[in-house]
This record gives structure tokens, C-alpha cells and sequence, in this order.
């Protein structure tokens, strides 16, 4: 396995229209991202990473039962199936956001990582569900009406490149899951998002760098782009981007357009840190007891 591996983080809008059906978002969304993926394997990706619930809008912008029709079962359902043969193809591992449904009616948002020979390595389900008004038109982030909080824990998935772990969006605020994604041996973290302009923006650019310092390991940050009608609570702002465990900006998007980001990785970068900032060494988590217990 070598030292430098090629990441890519792939950001984009949503092209159709809030009300139109379930098959028509998925169908061009797919399309769209497919083209994207090879995309990045053009420019070098070995590891490339989507955008959170990649096949459509964000719908968690209103409460409507229409959109659970989106969910799919991981691995059995048809999306993973279909990025599976092209991470084959490929030979790309890809970590592939998509809306799971489990059993009848429960509902996770959920990233399955493919390794780079197609095969199914498992799924991060996102552990911390936000429940948060944008505004005074009803919108925001109701993301409990649609979403049970995870309960696989923080896994790492050791794939053909590198060991990789996943945060999803709203988890970046919580440094205690980017801490146990370390420990559990990640040399790279994935944070596939749907943010917008307003609300959380001024921590986009810290809060992540910070998780990559603390850990000592890299942080793929995946945002989408434009408005999405007919919610168009806010601006989706991109700046998707790769940092280093030094919380150095190693390459970065736009604001505004659909792109593909691409991004050197050296583990070698990894080990020198972690030699240097003996974080690992030095934590004291027989301290850290009043954590579970204390209530805010």
C-alpha cells in the first residue's frame, strides 16, 4: 500500500425541481454523479468521496413523507449495487452517501464504503440528527422527521488505499466521535455535508482542521452548491476541501460550481505529526469519566 494516495471530493447542485417525483431526483442525480466519478478517476482519484444523500435535493428542508419512498436498503438496494460495479470497473473506492431504509419504515442516513475491487466493506450511519429552524417560512434542518441516530458506532474501513472513517455532516460539532475514529485507526475521515450560508459557515474552515490537528489525520469536507426550489432555505456554499493533519488546506473548491476536488494524501505526513504531537500518548481518558455521566 503505498504512502501517497489521490483523494477526490466531488460537490454538486441539485438539477430538478423539489416537486417532482422520487424516480426523476434519482435518475439524473445518478447520472450526474456517475459522469463526476469518472471524472475524478480521469484526474487520478483512488479514493473518492460524494456529497451527504448524493441522489437528490436535501428534502429534510421541509417534513413530508413523500421523500421516505427515497430511502434504499445497503447493500441490497440498486444504488449501492450500481457504484459497486463501477468502483470494480474503476478500481476507485468510493464512500457513497445515500438515504437507508432498514427492515419496513426505519430510516438511517447512511454512507456504504466500496473497496476498489467492488466489494462491500460495510456503513457509517450518522450519529448526531440536528433538529433546527432556518428562518421564520418553516424551513430548516428536521432531519429527526426523517432519521434514526446511528448505532454502528465509529468504524473503519481498511480499504485497498487507505483506512478510512466517516463523519456525516451535523457530526462535525462533535469532536468526541472524531476523536474514536482515530483512535480506531482512520488515516483519512470523510464528512459528506448539506450546510448552508448563515448558520454554521463561519465554522466550516475551523472546525474540521481542528478535528484533522487533534487526530492527526486527513479530512475530506464534502458541501453541495446553488439553491434548491422550491425550499430555497439558503445557499448551499461548496468550499468542499481536503486538509492534512497539520490543518493545512491542501486543495479546495468553490462556492458556486459543480466540481471535482482533487487532493494528495502521504501517510508519511500522517506518522511524522503523530511522532511529533503525542496526542495518543498523552490523552488521560481515565480522567474523562464525568463526560457520560454530567448533564449539560
Amino acid at each position: 500500500m503505498s504512502d501517497n494516495v489521490k483523494i477526490g471530493l466531488i460537490q454538486a447542485s441539485n438539477d430538478v425541481h423539489g416537486d417532482q417525483s422520487i424516480e426523476i431526483h434519482k435518475e439524473k442525480a445518478i447520472e450526474k454523479h456517475i459522469k463526476l466519478v469518472r471524472e475524478a478517476k480521469d484526474k487520478g482519484a483512488q479514493i473518492i468521496c460524494l456529497q451527504e444523500i448524493f441522489y437528490g435535493p436535501y428534502f429534510c428542508s421541509e417534513q413530508n413523507t413523500k421523500w421516505y419512498d427515497a430511502a434504499e436498503e445497503i447493500p441490497n438496494g440498486p444504488t449501492t449495487k450500481l457504484f459497486q460495479d463501477l468502483a470494480k470497473e474503476l478500481e476507485v473506492v468510493i464512500v457513497l452517501p445515500i438515504y437507508e431504509r432498514e427492515g419496513i419504515a426505519t430510516y438511517y442516513n447512511t454512507a456504504a464504503v466500496i473497496d476498489a475491487d467492488g466489494s462491500y466493506l460495510g456503513k457509517y450511519r450518522k450519529q448526531h440528527i440536528p433538529q433546527v429552524g432556518v428562518g421564520d417560512n418553516g424551513h430548516g434542518f428536521w432531519e429527526k422527521f426523517y432519521f434514526k441516530p446511528g448505532n454502528l458506532g465509529y468504524p473503519v474501513f481498511d480499504t485497498a488505499y487507505a483506512k478510512i472513517g466517516v463523519y456525516i455532516c451535523y457530526d462535525r460539532h462533535f469532536p468526541e466521535g472524531a476523536r474514536l475514529l482515530g483512535l480506531n485507526g482512520a488515516e483519512i475521515v470523510f464528512n459528506p455535508s448539506a450546510t448552508v450560508a448563515g448558520l454554521s459557515e463561519y465554522l466550516w474552515k475551523l472546525e474540521q482542521p481542528a478535528h484533522a490537528v487533534a487526530n492527526g489525520y486527513y479530512v475530506g469536507a464534502i458541501n453541495r452548491v446553488g439553491l434548491e426550489a422550491p425550499w430555497e432555505m439558503g445557499e448551499f456554499y461548496g468550499q468542499s476541501y481536503l486538509v492534512n493533519p497539520r490543518g493545512e488546506f491542501v486543495s479546495m473548491a468553490s462556492r458556486d460550481q459543480d466540481e471535482v476536488i482533487i487532493g494528495d494524501m502521504d501517510k508519511k505526513l500522517i506518522r511524522e505529526v503523530r511522532d511529533t504531537w503525542q496526542f495518543y500518548r498523552d490523552r488521560r481518558p481515565e480522567t474523562y469519566d464525568d463526560m457520560t455521566s454530567l448533564l449539560p
